[in-house]
C-alpha cells in the first residue's frame, strides 16, 4: 500500500539508496534537505528545505506523512556538542514533530556505534538518539535499526579501506583478530523499506546475516581472489592513526572543519567487536561480500575514484542493469 513517507538524509549515501527502493515500492516521499537546488533526488520527491534544528520545516515535513524514516545525523563534530545537537536533540525534535503530527510510523536508523557508547561522541550520541526514541516506541509505533558498516557503489565513507584492499599491501587501522559486520547499501534500503511497511517495534541489529560477521582474513581472501594476485595485510599499531588524528583535530580547530579522522573514529576502528547480533529483521537473499567488493570496486574505477587496476566485476550482465 502506498504511503507518504518523510524522510531525513536522503541525500546522503545510504539515503539515496532508501529513497531509491521506496519510489521503487510505489511510496511518495518528502524529503528534508538544506538545499533543496543541490539535493539531486529523483523528480517527484517533494523537498522541504530546512535541517532538524528548523521547528518550522519539521511541521512541513511530518503533517500529512504516514510514516517517517530518519537517516540524518552528524557523523563529523568539533566537539561532542555538535555531534549531540544534531544527534539527540534533533532526534528529538523530530520525534516531537511526528507525535504532533499524528505520524503512524517511526523507523529510526541508528548505528552499530550505538552499542559501545564510551568509544566516541558519535557513538554516545546515537546511542542518545536511541533513548529519545525508545521512550516512545509505543506512541511512535517505532522501530530502531542498527546498521554495521554500510558500504557499496557511491560510498566514501569505506572508500579508503577498499582502496587499501586494492594494493598489494593494505595498512589495515585496526585488530588482526577484530571481526565485523558488514551491510551493502542496496540491502539497508530494502530492510528500511520493509520496516516502514511493518509493525514490528523495539531494536534491531542488521547486516548481511554471515554467522559470526567477518574477520580482515575474510576480507583479504576476497580481495586477493578478485584482484587475481595475494594481499599482504599490514596492521597499524594503534599509536600511529592516534598520532595521526591528534593531528587532524588540531587542524580541524584551526579552520572550524571537522574531519571523519578524529580519536573518537581511532577507538571504533580498534574495538574488537562489530559483529550485529542477528535478529528477526533480515533479507532473504543478502548481498555477498564477495559479489558487493567486486561491484564497488568496479563502480569506484568507473566513477574514477580508484585507478584501474587488476580484477574484474564477476557479477552477472542482469545484476549489472539492475542497479
Amino acid at each position: 500500500m502506498s504511503k507518504i513517507i518523510a524522510i531525513t538524509g536522503a541525500t546522503g549515501f545510504a539515503g539515496r539508496h532508501a529513497v531509491a527502493e521506496l519510489l521503487l515500492r510505489g511510496h511518495r516521499l518528502r524529503a528534508l534537505v538544506r538545499s533543496p537546488e543541490k539535493a539531486g533526488l529523483p523528480e517527484g520527491v517533494e523537498l522541504v528545505k530546512g535541517d532538524l534544528a528548523d521547528a518550522e520545516a519539521l511541521v512541513q515535513l511530518t503533517d500529512g506523512a504516514d510514516a517517517i524514516v530518519h537517516l540524518a545525523g552528524a557523523l563529523t563534530g568539533l566537539d561532542c556538542a555538535a555531534y549531540f545537537s544534531v544527534n539527540e536533540l534533533g532526534t528529538r525534535a523530530l520525534a516531537d514533530a511526528a507525535q504532533r503530527a499524528g505520524v503512524r510510523r517511526f523507523v529510526h536508523i541508528s548505528s552499530l556505534a550505538a552499542r559501545e557508547p564510551q568509544l566516541s561522541s558519535y557513538a554516545a550520541s546515537k546511542r542518545a538518539g536511541e533513548d529519545i526514541v525508545r521512550e516512545r516506541m509505543a506512541a511512535l509505533n517505532a522501530i530502531l535499526i542498527r546498521p554495521p558498516a554500510v558500504y557499496g557503489p557511491g560510498d566514501r565513507g569505506t572508500l579508503p579501506l577498499i582502496k587499501e584492499l586494492t594494493r598489494p599491501v593494505a595498512a589495515i587501522p585496526g585488530l588482526p583478530n577484530a571481526r565485523f559486520s558488514l551491510i551493502h547499501g542496496r540491502d539497508l534500503a530494502r530492510i528500511i523499506a520493509i520496516a516502514v511497511q511493518s509493525d514490528q517495534q523495539g531494536l534491531h541489529e542488521v547486516s548481511d546475516d554471515k554467522p559470526g560477521g567477518y574477520g580482515w582474513g575474510d576480507l583479504i581472501s576476497t580481495a586477493s581472489g578478485f584482484r587475481g594476485a595475494p594481499i599482504r595485510p599490514i596492521f597499524l599499531p594503534r599509536a600511529l592513526p592516534a598520532a595521526v588524528a591528534g593531528l587532524a583535530e588540531g587542524l580541524s580547530r584551526l579552520t572550524g572543519k571537522p574531519g571523519m579522522v578524529n580519536s573518537g573514529k581511532i577507538a571504533e576502528l580498534y574495538h574488537p567487536d562489530w559483529v550485529a547480533r542477528a535478529g528477526t529483521l533480515a533479507l532473504a537473499d543478502p548481498t555477498s561480500f564477495n559479489t558487493g567488493f567486486a561491484e564497488t570496486v568496479t563502480w569506484y574505477r568507473n566513477a574514477g575514484w580508484l585507478p584501474r587496476g587488476r580484477g574484474t566485476d564477476t557479477r552477472t550482465p542482469s545484476s549489472r542493469t539492475s542497479q
